[in-house]
């Protein structure tokens, strides 16, 4: 099955009007659309989305930091090194005169047996990064999705607010018609005062319909980083599974949610090892060195000649220590069962993923033959509408049929044409979100390569390795773009390279 293009979407030929002026065929190229942009694709949306939207560019930092966390793991089995120096002045001593000295020492230690705990710790640590990746890719389809919900929106309401617009315009001139034939006695009061209240109406629902496409306008602008442009018709979806239990299968298969919360399990069971580890000895070889002078004062306080006590002094040590836990209160039993009720809890987590991923993706697909059954079904009841219209019409002309008759042919036709429009952009959006139920709303599958492509392997092999203590990244500055007007002096509005 292929999903069909909301080219369709315009509703072609509206249908003809009110009793003295046919109504015109309208299509959202007609709606009124802001200055601020010029005309816009949906894969242009869809990449602006993507390199600014606030949303993708915070769970890329988040990755960031799971990035920082293999370094720190890897840290723990690193040797430690550190230097003391220090000047000491006694103050009173008996026996002799009191003493000074300067010292400086350098203590190094090197982890030999940690009972696995770096190991672990690492590769728990590496796995969470692949979890962080997954759920990157996932936050990704769902803001995507949520642009094609916004971008699909205004397409829509531009629609609805061009036919109720129209409708309007037809409606006062039928209102200025049936006065006129007031006026000569061919109408009565009644027939003049159905259409002035059938013109309110109208005005009414045209007012909510632009008050609906100014909301939809501003939620495109928060979403996807500015105003819409004159957009244009999204392409078509590609094929989508006829079963339920074939998306299903694909879903579960793909899915970047499951994906990460199977990755976060394997680092818990990994975290119990961690935890484990305090259970068993850790052994570590030290060195040392240290170096005395004492200054002058050593045969001031031991009352010898001068010159005869050397004034430094240095020292140099190495050995192995070893540290064998016997009893620690219960503490390392209770963080082995902590890690393993964490380790449960993502696990019944991923269950309750698992599940909304079954429904959601039922629900998508379910949506979407809906929608379309709905599309056929209201493209006939437009042509139906659209012949009834002109019937009527034609029956009032010669008296068998009176000005009410064709108002509500005339809204019967507006309410179908509206339906219609409703019904391909619904299954559009729910089309795509079941490609995103699947896992297969990613950049590859939306063709917005060719630009910037995030690729968070790239930061993993900057710094997992990383080993200096001193080394740090530029100061922070955001990515995301502002939606305020005016944005404020040596405020950044196009995204610096990460």
């Amino acid at each position: 099955m292929t999903a069909t293009g909301l080219a369709a979407l315009l509703v072609a030929g509206a249908g003809q009007s009110q009793t003295t002026a046919p109504q015109q065929p309208v299509s959202p190229a007609q709606a009124e659309v802001p200055d601020q942009a010029d005309t816009e694709t949906l894969r242009e949306a869809l990449v602006q989305t993507y390199r600014t939207n606030p949303t993708l560019t915070g769970q890329r930092a988040q990755v960031r930091t799971l990035d920082e966390d293999v370094a720190i793991a890897k840290a723990q089995g690193r040797p430690q090194i550190s230097a003391t120096a220090g000047v000491n002045q006694d103050l009173t001593r008996t026996g002799g005169g009191n003493g000074r000295n300067f010292s400086a020492g350098v203590d190094v230690s090197l982890p030999l047996f940690q009972g696995g705990r770096v190991r672990n710790s690492v590769r728990a640590a590496d796995v969470r990064v692949l979890a962080g990746r997954a759920t990157l890719r996932a936050t990704q389809g769902d803001i995507f999705t949520e642009a094609v919900a916004a971008y699909m929106d205004v397409i829509r309401d531009r629609s609805v607010v061009t036919l109720n617009r129209n409708q309007v315009q037809v409606l006062e001139t039928n209102l200025q018609a049936s006065e006129d034939r007031f006026e000569v006695g061919d109408l009565t009061r009644t027939d003049v005062a159905q259409s002035e209240a059938r013109l309110s109406l109208a005005r009414s629902t045209l007012a909510i319909a632009e008050g609906q496409l100014d909301a939809s306008e501003e939620n495109y602008r928060r979403v996807i980083g500015e105003l819409p442009g004159d957009l244009q018709p999204p392409p078509p979806l590609p094929p989508l599974p006829e079963t339920p239990d074939r998306a299903v299968e694909i879903a579960l298969a793909n899915n970047q949610d499951l994906v990460s919360i199977q990755n976060q399990v394997r680092a818990a069971g990994l975290d119990v090892r961690v935890a484990s580890a305090d259970r068993l000895p850790t052994v570590e070889a030290i060195g040392s060195g240290r170096y005395t002078n004492f200054l002058g004062s050593q045969d001031e306080r031991f009352g010898t000649a001068p010159g005869e006590l050397p004034n430094t002094e240095t020292t140099t040590g190495i050995g192995v220590q070893a540290r064998i836990p016997l009893y620690q209160g219960g503490i390392v039993g209770a963080r082995v069962r902590q890690a393993q009720a964490f380790q449960s809890q993502l696990i019944e987590q991923g269950i309750e993923i698992e599940r909304a991923v079954v429904a959601n993706t039922r629900a998508a697909l379910s949506s979407y033959q809906a929608a379309r059954d709905a599309i056929e079904s209201n493209e006939i009841a437009v042509a139906a509408n659209q012949l009834a219209l002109e019937g009527t019409r034609a029956e009032q002309s010669v008296g068998t049929r009176n000005v009410l008759d064709v108002l509500n042919a005339e809204q019967e036709l507006l309410n179908s044409q509206v339906a219609l429009v409703t019904a391909r952009r619904d299954a559009y959006v729910a089309g795509f979100q079941l490609l995103n139920a699947m896992g297969q709303a990613e950049v590859e599958d939306l063709n917005l390569d060719g630009g910037y492509i995030y690729d968070p392997a790239v930061n993993y092999e900057r710094v997992s390795d990383r080993a200096s203590d001193w080394d740090s990244d530029p100061e922070p500055r955001p990515v995301a773009t502002r939606t305020v007007y005016g944005p404020p002096e040596n405020t950044p509005v196009t995204p610096p390279t990460e």
